[in-house]
């Protein structure tokens, strides 16, 4: 087969897979071909990623109609990164979630739990890939219309009050993006982002450029749950079913950071963006925020889905925290956080579902003793807490190692302190977890209970794993971010 249609099969793919799944209606099905789609995209990105790297740039025009008349797929070092990660954790999912969602979803809704997946999946590959601002849209859409009735399913009440706040905070995020991409088809006549970039050079009137800026901020900043729009995180990743926990930690929100990232150094442009705007400022201002406050709210968690929920927020603010420093290193640090964070996270709630199969629960005074009933999640959690902390030898230690790189290089010497504290508040609400779990008697009805189901397992430790593994050996995630940050920065040139 040639790959010269690699790029379109990216997202066809898991969009041609949901309407099949509905026809079908077998829940057997549905997971074995959302499981069989999910690889499929992970040996479509990484063919995508090593083509990038030895040949550079992809170009690929729908319809053979050309850029920027028709809607463009473009693959490059930032995006290509970012398709791997979403590719990668869809396809550890995908087979864990078939014991998940049997324990926890009646059977009639096996097979539309899987359709959403492959839609909201297609969703997010297609935001990654697409070179068109209202194109976009359209896939943000699709993956946030899935995302509500994914996080709807879960088996508590209170996960429709957190879809149900998600739908107005992301049909309000939505709006402002279209907006502001609407200001500035007005001012430059096109939608391909890249045809955008050469065109707003030579804009005069740059007050709708602006306001299209406060827009798209505004509009992706609730998607990605950027400080303080935050608010429907932590109900979200909470109630909703354990595997789709996992994949919206692991992946929305990092493809939230990639659109941002995308139009504040592709687009609008560094002079624009860090030089006459204090775009820097904002952002290390609000990352500060997030750091300190949401690490510190989630030591005060009972429940330890929101304790790593809260403490998500707090990882944003590290991503976004390299972004406003706007330097090879902090750039490098943010992507490689996107990637870090999203197998470290990945990791924990996917355990986290093994606790509640087993217990029922994952409230911190359920999991006492936990280490003697379920030694390997214990422990899995204990590595994927270390990466959390930022310990050397785990994922989590280089993200932090170039944030600090970035924020030296800039004299930021306040932002390296607040970098090693606020590991330092992650290593309180980790120690919460590992107190509970080996330090406490285990209640007498929890004596007989064992570990999850192997099918849940094995995926878990796949990703803890990997929190070891891209700690020791960085070569693909370092090298992706360093030629992302390139990407990033040499448009800026």
């Amino acid at each position: 087969m040639t790959t010269e249609h690699l790029p379109a099969l990216q997202v066809v793919v898991p969009l041609l897979a949901a309407p099949l799944m509905v026809l079908v209606r077998r829940g057997t099905f549905a997971w074995l071909l959302a499981m069989l789609v999910s690889w499929a995209t992970l040996a479509i990105a990484l063919a995508l990623a090593f083509q990038v790297r030895a040949d550079g740039p992809i170009s690929y025009a729908i319809g053979n109609w050309p850029p920027p008349w028709g809607i463009e797929y473009r693959v490059d070092g930032l995006n290509s990164f970012v398709l791997v990660l979403v590719a990668l954790v869809a396809s550890v999912v995908a087979p864990y979630a078939r014991a998940s969602v049997a324990a926890e979803l009646p059977r009639d809704q096996h097979y539309l739990f899987f359709t959403m997946f492959s839609l909201c999946l297609a969703g997010l590959l297609g935001i990654t890939i697409t070179g068109d601002a209202f194109n976009l849209f359209v896939f943000l859409e699709i993956s946030s219309l899935s995302t509500y009735v994914l996080i709807a399913l879960g088996s508590n009440r209170r996960a429709l009050l957190a879809a149900y706040q998600y739908l107005v905070l992301g049909t309000i995020g939505a709006t402002f993006y279209i907006i502001g991409v609407g200001l500035l088809y007005l001012m430059t006549g096109t939608l391909n982002l890249a045809d955008l970039a050469l065109r707003l050079r030579d804009v005069d009137e740059i007050r709708p450029v602006l306001a299209a800026l406060a827009f798209i901020t505004a509009g992706i900043g609730l998607k990605l749950a950027l400080f303080p729009l935050h608010l429907w995180l932590p109900n979200a990743y909470a109630y909703a079913p354990s595997a789709i926990t996992s994949f919206l930690a692991a992946s929305a929100t990092k493809v939230s950071v990639y659109v941002l990232l995308r139009y504040y150094f592709l687009v609008f442009g560094v002079p624009l963006v860090f030089v006459r705007l204090p775009m820097a400022e904002v952002l290390i201002g609000l990352s500060v925020l997030a750091l300190v406050s949401a690490s510190l709210v989630a030591v005060f968690q009972r429940d330890l889905k929101r304790m790593f929920a809260y403490s998500s927020v707090a990882q944003i603010g590290y991503i976004t925290l390299g972004m406003g420093l706007a330097n090879q290193a902090g750039l490098t640090g943010a992507v490689v956080h996107m990637f870090n964070h999203g197998i470290t996270k990945g990791a924990m709630f996917l355990l986290l579902g093994g606790v509640s199969l087993r217990i029922g629960s994952t409230r911190l005074e359920r999991v006492a003793g936990l280490a003697r009933i379920m030694p390997l999640t214990s422990f899995g959690m204990v590595l994927a807490g270390l990466s959390l902390i930022g310990i050397p030898g785990t994922a989590g230690f280089i993200s932090k190692w170039y944030l600090v790189l970035g924020a030296i290089e800039r004299g930021y010497w306040g932002l390296v302190a607040l970098i090693v504290a606020s590991s330092l508040i992650a290593v309180a609400y980790v120690w919460r977890f590992v107190e509970m779990a080996y330090f406490r008697e285990p209640e007498p009805s929890a004596a007989k209970l064992d570990e999850a189901p192997a099918s849940m397992l094995v995926p878990a430790w796949l990703m803890v794993a990997a929190c070891i593994y891209f700690g020791l050996d960085t070569s693909f995630p370092l090298d992706g971010a360093r030629l992302a940050a390139q990407v990033l920065l040499g448009a800026a040139r």
